[in-house]
Formats: structure tokens, sequence, C-alpha cells
């Protein structure tokens, strides 16, 4: 085995990097963050993004003032 190459540590770094906004958005739905760092995990992923897609938003709850 020997070190990692420059392509592993571009791979880890564009993943952590979609993790970022990912976690924000979830965050704003009302789940927790950590289901960003789980999504990585390929069926573990599918329940989060199940999950986000049919959660409600604070905002679209919110009835709009006249």
């Amino acid at each position: 085995m020997g070190s990692l190459s420059i392509w592993h540590w571009l791979v880890l770094v564009a993943a952590l990097a979609t993790m970022i906004p990912a976690s924000k958005a979830l965050s704003r739905v009302g789940l927790s963050p950590w289901w960003a760092i789980l999504s990585v995990i390929p069926v573990v992923g599918w329940f989060g993004i199940w999950a986000f897609a049919y959660s409600r938003w604070p905002k679209l709850d919110v009835a709009p003032q006249s």
C-alpha cells in the first residue's frame, strides 16, 4: 500500500465541498446536518434524499401577508 495520490485528495475535497451546502440546506428544512455526512453511505444516502424530498420547508408553510 502506498500513499494517496492526487486523485484521491481531489475526490475527498469534492465530497467535502458538497457536504457543506447540503448541510446548510438540511438545517433550513429542519433535518440534522449530519445527514450530509451519512449520505456518503449508499443506502443511508437514499433514505436521506427521500426524507429531504418529502419534508416541509418552513418558509413555504408561512402564509403570505397582505
